[in-house]
């Protein structure tokens, strides 16, 4: 997935989950933050930044900040982007075959699940968790309590036990990590949860991307640290 156009800029603060003041040629813009998670490691005081020029005249922000420098690691924060990248890497045939039906946001009973593939009678549900936090290398999800995350979690395990096929993909918006677990610290239900989904059948998919400043996409599977 690519970007239509890039600009550098540099963290100022963040006033509000929506919005961060950024500096861009001297000059101090309001932007769009596409990350409504809490990024506390990520945008830090003077923090380089990467930012998506919108071509929408009637926005209210001309900007939405896509991806930040965390040392020499460059990460993509947009959190609307993972289920794009994973669309974009299974329709190349990397996960089914390049005749696998797709489609997204697909409801059954009262849940919607990202994904419904139907590949030569199989019937798989597949749900994308974007990952942003990082540390020493090793990726974590989540960086915050997720009721909602574990919910997603126990729908697959029901799912897998009524016959379906059930992925969860978490979908590593860095390229430079060795490894990936849980964050027990943070949400050790969430954790559990998902080692129960694996037991039970559901597969975790984990995999890193390539970024760079102006795009980002698939890379290749990372090890699932229990």
């Amino acid at each position: 997935m690519e970007y239509e156009k890039i600009i550098k800029g540099e963290f100022i603060s963040r006033p509000n989950r929506f919005i961060a003041e950024v500096l861009v040629d001297g000059v101090k813009e309001t932007v769009h933050v596409k990350n409504t998670g809490r990024c506390r490691e990520l945008l830090t005081d003077r923090a380089e930044v990467y930012l998506s020029v919108s071509s929408n005249p009637a926005r209210k922000t001309k900007y939405d900040l896509v991806a930040v420098k965390k040392g020499d690691k460059l990460i993509n924060m947009d959190s609307q982007i993972p289920n794009d990248v994973a669309e974009e890497w299974l329709r190349k045939g990397k996960l089914f075959s390049s005749d696998a039906v797709i489609r997204r946001e697909v409801t059954y009973g009262k849940s919607r699940f990202d994904f419904y593939i139907e590949d030569s009678g199989r019937k798989i549900f597949l749900e994308v968790k974007g990952v942003t936090l990082e540390n020493d290398g090793i990726a974590m999800f989540p960086d915050a309590p997720t009721e909602r995350g574990v919910k997603h979690i126990s729908e697959l395990i029901s799912l897998k036990n009524e016959g379906y096929e059930a992925y969860i993909m978490f979908v590593i918006q860095i390229e430079d990590v060795t490894g990936f677990m849980p964050n027990d610290v943070t949400h050790k239900a969430f954790g559990d949860k998902l080692r129960e989904a694996e037991k039970a059948g559901v597969k975790v998919l984990v995999m890193n991307c390539k970024v760079t400043e102006n795009s980002i996409e698939l890379y290749k599977n990372i090890p699932f640290l229990h």
